[in-house]
């Protein structure tokens, strides 16, 4: 049987979402407080793959149970709360709910949706929650461009390189910038996203918010498909995943 786990988590203290051998991530830290408290090995599949210091409103990730006693609902809830009680503070499980045995928290995602907060002034509460930018910045221009996006689909400029993907086709459906708390919040939803591509999707946008660079100058970037004709990535701690959407049959 196959089991969704809907979670968040605060991205400071961790090397990513993926395993790694000599550094702690996310998942590591799931899997071995599931398989301490199911008593066997478990491993989970992560709906996508977040870097160092990067946080997640919205992550799912799945596993598979075979025990002969099946996990009823009630115990689903239990197991919830008691994960949340082993699991670090900087971890929170929203919900495990049963799937059908084909569905995939990777594969079968439609979207995803993350957002960059950018902090125009420096405020000693927010230091690791959003990357602090004291120049001034064109949001109009900023959102200009970033409305450029949606006219391409080809963005291996904003590709980190030496990647193993086959393809640098994403489907960007929005891509804006807001004004909230005193913050510059960058929202941008693809059917899926490039490693490293927010981060340097916003660093270029932040070479035309500064007036060093014209709003045109995204065509010619993308046109590039180099990584090194795009803005510096900006840091990791502004980023979050804040949404992934799946099809109504596995996730109402």
């Amino acid at each position: 049987m196959r089991y969704f786990i809907e979670l968040s988590y605060f991205g400071k203290h961790y090397h990513g979402w993926q395993r790694q051998p000599n550094a702690i991530t996310v998942q590591e830290t799931i899997e071995k407080a599931l398989s301490t408290l199911l008593r066997k090995p478990v491993s989970i599949m992560g709906a996508g793959r977040t870097d160092t210091g990067v946080h997640a409103l919205q992550m799912y990730a799945h596993f598979d149970w075979d025990d002969e006693d099946g996990i009823t609902e009630y115990s689903l809830e239990q197991l919830t709360y008691k994960l949340n009680n082993f699991l670090p503070v900087d971890i929170a499980i929203a919900t495990i709910f049963e799937v059908p045995e084909e569905a995939h928290t990777r594969f079968d995602a439609i979207n995803r949706s993350y957002i960059y907060k950018i902090s125009k002034h420096k405020n000693v509460f927010t230091s690791d929650h959003a990357y602090c930018f004291k120049y001034d910045l064109d949001v109009k221009a900023m959102n200009e461009a970033a409305q450029l996006l949606l006219t391409y689909n080809d963005f291996e400029c904003f590709s980190k390189s030496n990647t193993d993907v086959r393809t640098y086709l994403c489907n960007i459906e929005e891509a804006c910038w807001t004004e909230e708390d005193n913050e510059l919040r960058f929202h941008i939803t693809a059917n899926r996203f490039l490693r490293n591509m927010v981060r340097a999707i916003v660093g270029t946008l932040l070479e035309i918010g500064q007036h060093k660079k014209p709003v045109s100058w995204m065509h010619d970037v993308i046109k590039t498909k180099n990584r090194s004709q795009a803005g510096s990535s900006v840091p990791g701690h502004g980023l979050y995943l804040s949404k992934i959407t799946y099809p109504k049959d596995i996730i109402q």
